[in-house]
Formats: structure tokens, sequence, C-alpha cells
């Protein structure tokens, strides 16, 4: 049975709890100097802060996904941000870089079980749409890594650091009160699984058609990533623009990853997901091979904006609809798919720094290449897809 399409108010609840995540990420980066000073530390523990921020935040989504999918969707996100609002103010309290990679430690895990949950209601809410309610979700979320860090130079201009997660504590807090009025839970005490954390991503792996999507999702993921790994190189040290034209640079690749998913919304109800996800490759390919041709050439910084920013937009439209339909292939574990696709997707983007660094950056061409690669990965995984359907056709006739 169908549920009724959210109001456009509830797909904002949903875009501001998955928001939790990037604002934390992004909103401090601009204290990162003065938080050295303020601990009596060096930049690189500072630093070290955002991986360890992401690797408890993968680990939590492998934890809380089939939680979720065991006690509900509703408790959990209300716990997590709980949690959040706890790690925040520890946060902004504390006075030693040791206490400082604790609470951020907590505030990720805290963050994971909000967020993990948001995905499977929209599955439940929009079924076989699922892919337009996550461009929905998408595309009003991407505001947050757009602004983050103007939030945060903000709140310094008008005090120190630790402001700065006071208003994650008073925004993780707003956000709390709103889901306790109106977040739905889309699944009852009988319909939840019986928790079991080994049989329930047995269950995602044994999946022969999901595991081509879950690798496209995964390779997406790390096409992008290397670009934010590469992209202060690219921009300001190769092309030696200034952090005005940064910002603006960068902000235009979160506009296309916005546009993407506005074209998605529009389209996917008529089209479908596979068939968005086929453009989406199909361009993606298109811009990659551009973009190591423009690279090896030496362009212009013109020319490698022209093939970035519309390779980061079908990037955008892949990750969208192989998530969608991942989700729309577990309605009893869409939990636990949430933290398969999060944790590979993590993952991949570490593996974008080590990799880019095994080559010296005298040009952009290394960072083409890579994510080339990761666009080709996307083409062998869609091979393995179709023929996993022309099996399964085949079988059925």
């Amino acid at each position: 049975m169908s549920r009724p399409a959210p109001s456009f108010a509830l797909i904002l609840l949903f875009a501001a709890i998955i928001a939790t995540t990037p604002l934390a990420i992004d909103m401090y980066l601009p204290a990162m100097p003065q938080l050295a000073d303020s601990l009596h530390t060096n930049g690189v523990l500072v630093q070290q802060s955002l991986s360890i921020f992401l690797a408890f935040y993968g680990l939590g989504m492998l934890l809380f996904g089939p939680l979720a999918d065991a006690v509900g969707r509703r408790p959990l996100a209300l716990w997590g941000l709980t949690g959040f609002i706890v790690a925040s103010l520890l946060l902004s309290q504390t006075d030693s870089i040791e206490w400082f990679l604790t609470w951020r430690a907590l505030q990720a895990l805290a963050g994971s079980a909000a967020t993990v949950v948001v995905p499977g209601i929209i599955r439940a809410i929009y079924q076989q749409h699922t892919a337009k309610g996550m461009s929905y979700v998408s595309m009003t979320m991407m505001l947050a890594p757009l602004l983050a860090p103007a939030i945060g130079s903000l709140v310094l201009f008008l005090g120190s650091w630790h402001w700065i997660f006071v208003v994650l504590a008073l925004y993780a807090l707003v956000i709390l009160l709103l889901s306790a009025k109106f977040l739905p839970e889309i699944n009852s005490k009988a319909q939840r699984n019986k928790l079991d954390f080994f049989g329930s991503y047995q269950v995602v792996f044994a999946h022969k058609a999901a595991r081509p999507l879950i690798a496209i999702s995964m390779f997406a993921s790390f096409s992008f990533f290397c670009f934010l790994t590469a992209v202060p190189f690219v921009y300001i040290e190769h092309f030696g623009v200034d952090e005005q034209m940064f910002s603006l640079l960068f902000g235009l690749n979160v506009l296309m990853l916005i546009a993407a998913n506005f074209i998605n919304s529009r389209l996917v109800s008529r089209l479908g997901s596979p068939n968005m996800l086929k453009a989406g490759w199909f361009s993606a390919l298109c811009f990659a091979v551009g973009l190591v041709l423009v690279s090896s050439l030496d362009l212009s910084l013109f020319w490698t904006v022209l093939m970035i920013a519309p390779l980061m937009a079908s990037l955008g439209l892949i990750a969208t609809n192989a998530d969608a339909l991942i989700l729309i292939a577990f309605p009893k574990h869409s939990g636990t798919a949430t933290a398969v696709i999060g944790t590979l997707r993590f993952g991949a983007g570490a593996l974008a720094g080590p990799l880019l660094a095994l080559w010296p950056q005298q040009n952009t061409l290394p960072f083409a290449l890579l994510m080339l690669s990761g666009v080709l990965a996307i083409t062998l995984a869609r091979f393995f897809m179709q023929q996993i359907e022309t099996k399964t056709t085949a079988e059925l006739s």
C-alpha cells in the first residue's frame, strides 16, 4: 500500500537531519588554526579530528544500520540527535586535544545514528519512486556544505571557536524538537527485524542484483572524493586562483550537484532510475575523458572547469539513482543497506588521498586519471549489472 507523498516541510526535516554531518565536518574548518593555538597543539593533530570523525561516522553506520531495522528509525534518530547535542556541548568546553578528539568521535557516532535512518524512511514513503525522494532531500541538503564554512567564519568573527560547537548543538536541538513532533515511524514493532548484525549484512551482500549497484555507488563516491582531495591543488596551486575565486568555483560544483538532483526529481518518475543512472554514467564518461584530454594538453582553467562541473553533476546523478535502486531492493533491511552504502562510500573516499600522493602533483593529469578510473569502474559494474539482468530475464522466460 502506497503512502501519501510527504509535505515539503517533512522533506526539509529529512534534509536537516542529514545536514548535521556536513555541518559538523565543514563549519569548524576555518577555526582549525585558532583551535591549534587554543589547545596548545599543532595543526596536524587538529586535522586528524576530521579523519577521526569520518572513521567513527563510518563505524557508527555499520553499527546503527541493522539497529534501525530492529528497533525502529524514529527512536534511533531521536537518541542520535540527543547524543550529537551532548557531544557538541562537550566539544565547546574542552581544553585539551585528547578530549577534543574523543568528543569528535562521540559526535560522529551520534550523527551516524541520526542520519542512517533517513533513507529508509524515504524508501518507505516513496517506494518505487525512491530516487525522486532522495533527489528532493539531496538537493536541499547540499546547501549545508555550501554555507557551512561561511557560517563558521561568521561565528569566528563574532566569537571564539567554542561557539561553533554551541551553534551546532543549538541547531541539533531545534531538529530534535521538530523530529520529536513530526518525524514518522514507518515500521511498527511487528514489522521490525530481529537484531542480527551478521545476518542482516549477509542478506544485503547475498543479493546478486544489488552488488553491482553497491559498486557503482562506491566508485561514484571515489571519483567525487578524488575531486574533494585534489581541488585545492588544482584551483589554488596549479591555476593560482585566490581564496574568493576558489570559493566561487567550489560553490559552482555544489550548485551543479543541486541542479542534477533537481533534474532527477523532475524526470525520474517518468523515465525510471535505471535510465537516469544510464544517462548519468554516459555523461560522466564523456566529461571524465574530456578532463583527461584537457589535463594532458595543460589547457586553461576555463576548460578544466568546463569538464569538472558537469562531471560532478553526473556523479551526483549516478549516486542518487544507484542508492535508490539499492534501497528499493531491501524493504526490510533499508537501514543495513544504507550502512553498507555509507561505509563503502567513506572507505572509497579515504583511498583518494593516498592514491593521489603516489604521483607528483606537477599538473592536473593524475587527478583527472583517477577520476576517470572511478568512472571506468562504474562502467565495469554496469556491465555486470546488465549480465545479471539478462540472465534473470532468461530464467523467467
